[in-house]
């Protein structure tokens, strides 16, 4: 009884924890308000995953979540791999640059001589379309011109993609999806009905657009393809989920059929897919770290095997600093990154080989410190569980875009 009562408070506290970071996109915002106004799940989010694993059929689940213990960086044993390698272009490795930094040339060019300089990371990630519904340049999208959606944090995005491909660095356009109050403001059709009566709001007081949208889906499909058009090489879809935090019970999402959430999250990225592919580009989607290991979809929409079927590339959050004392038997695990970032992967690695998966797991990690200092001991410790799991592509997150060349040498 102790030991449920524990596994339960510890879930309660991954979700409460902020396992998805989305920092304001602007270079003058610090990390910590960061945290506190933007995709921090809550109590109800929680309480329904809880409700979900207290069943019998994830019981097992649980003790194996919360009691496995890890092996150390040099006793890792060999596990089943699902091949990270392509034979072009090569693995890719890379961090993570707002539309505000894009638009700055002193800073942008600060990170371009970093990607330059290092032999080691050769990606960059720059917002097209942030939680806010704005995209970073005047977009020709109809319906993003009608909303003015546009704005000028890089009216030159273009000509930096080009000189980012001259530079050899991988271009990877991110576009935030179902969090889209600009888009639900606009035209209130698309948004998140309350039983209680006019638009839904989360505990941010935002609103969001319905999932089931098909006009929705077709929009953000519109700005892929734009971005392709300006040279983009990847197209990166994040918030491809259904709400998390406020009062959920409550919501009314005008177009659904009665379909599966995680068959709706599944069906628009295999459409947008199968439009992107077409173009000769590739397309990503950004989890929540528990994906790998809780085998449904947090009622969120997010189950790993029907995304890994959806897309060509798959993103886990896996930060270290989210996860509570005791996971994965982990005293601490902020100050442990390998063995969280090893188990939590090991988990999803696992799963995809088990459907014989052509996706390709690309994971985000941690370059930011909440609680304790992260530098290049805990980064390359985050790489190498990686790579002891036979993964050999990555992502890092910096909110304020801050990267040393010496944390990835």
């Amino acid at each position: 009884m102790k030991k449920r009562v524990f596994m339960i408070i510890a879930l309660f506290l991954v979700i409460t924890s902020a396992i998805l970071i989305d920092f304001p996109n602007t270079p003058k915002t610090a990390a910590l308000e960061a945290l506190t106004t933007n995709n921090t799940a809550n109590l109800s989010f929680s309480s329904r995953l809880l409700a979900t694993l207290r069943t019998p059929n994830y019981l097992n689940l649980d003790k194996k979540f919360f009691q496995l213990k890890p092996p150390s960086p040099a006793t890792a044993p060999p596990v089943a791999k699902v091949s990270q390698k392509r034979p072009s272009p090569k693995p890719i490795t890379g961090i993570y640059c707002t539309s505000w930094i894009a638009g700055h040339s002193k800073r942008i060019n600060e990170i371009i001589d970093l990607l330059k300089t290092s032999d080691k990371i050769n990606a960059l990630v720059i917002d097209v379309k942030d939680a806010t519904g704005k995209i970073t340049y005047q977009s020709q999208v109809p319906l993003a011109k009608k909303i003015k959606a546009g704005s000028n944090r890089a009216p030159k995005l273009k000509a930096l993609v080009a000189r980012l491909k001259e530079a050899n660095i991988y271009p990877i356009a991110r576009i935030v999806v179902f969090k889209d109050p600009l888009l639900a403001k606009a035209h209130r059709k698309t948004a998140v009905r309350s039983k209680r009566g006019g638009i839904w709001k989360d505990r941010k007081g935002k609103i969001w657009v319905d999932p089931h949208n098909r006009q929705v889906w077709q929009y953000n499909i519109d700005i892929a393809k734009e971005a392709v058009e300006m040279g983009f090489a990847e197209i990166q879809f994040d918030y491809v989920r259904f709400l998390s935090d406020g009062r959920i019970s409550d919501c009314v999402y005008p177009f659904s059929k009665g379909e599966k959430k995680e068959d709706v999250i599944a069906n628009f990225l295999l459409t947008a897919k199968k439009e992107i592919n077409a173009l000769g580009v590739p397309i990503s989607a950004d989890i929540f770290g528990l994906v790998t290991s809780i085998p449904n979809d947090l009622n969120i929409g997010q189950n790993l095997e029907k995304i890994a079927n959806a897309v060509d590339f798959i993103c886990p959050m896996v930060y270290p600093s989210h996860y509570p004392r005791g996971t994965f038997k982990i005293k601490k695990p902020d100050l442990q990154p390998y063995e969280v970032v090893y188990e939590a992967m090991k988990r999803g690695v696992a799963r995809l080989e088990k459907i014989n998966s052509k996706a390709k797991f690309r994971p985000w990690l941690q370059d930011f410190s909440l609680g304790n200092p992260y530098g290049v001991e805990q980064i390359q410790a985050q790489i190498k569980a990686l790579n002891d799991n036979g993964i050999d592509e990555w992502l890092f997150w910096n909110p304020r875009n801050k990267y040393k060349l010496k944390n990835y040498q």
